[in-house]
């Protein structure tokens, strides 16, 4: 499988050469449909330094290709971002499946919040826990 061009291009652009390591990081990367932990990462790449891994995701993340979820049990959890696209997230409190969303009405509240801010609104993150329609509901 080819690695994920925008995650190694993201890397490049930060000035760090796409390695052995780090293409293999892409590479998982590029596999996964749900949110993930750097712990995770690293077990499911035994040829790749724990260190590594944890400065690649830090990079990643500084790069925008990553994007670092905030959790319910306040775990280090992380999804793949598409690279200069700003996303809200739903996250499965059971499964930890993620799925990116966009929300014009979210962003014009964005806009219209900021009017009345004191100051320039320079970032937002938007996480919707639920349960996904593959996990059972308490309540079934």
């Amino acid at each position: 499988m080819i690695p994920d061009k925008e995650l190694l291009a993201a890397l490049e652009e930060l000035g760090c050469r796409a390695t052995a390591p780090r293409r293999a990081i892409a590479e998982l990367l590029e596999q996964k449909l749900d949110s993930f932990t750097v712990e995770a990462l690293s077990e499911e790449l035994p040829s790749v330094g724990r260190a590594t891994v944890y400065r690649t995701i830090k990079l990643l993340l500084e790069a925008g290709a990553v994007c670092k979820l905030a959790t319910i049990d306040v775990s280090q959890m992380y999804s793949l971002c598409r690279v200069g696209h700003h996303d809200h997230h739903s996250v499965c409190i059971q499964c930890g499946a993620v799925e990116e969303f966009r929300a014009a009405a979210v962003e014009r509240l964005i806009s219209a919040i900021s009017a009345e801010i004191p100051g320039e609104v320079i970032d937002h993150r938007i996480e919707l826990y639920v349960v996904c329609g593959f996990c059972p509901s308490d309540g079934e």
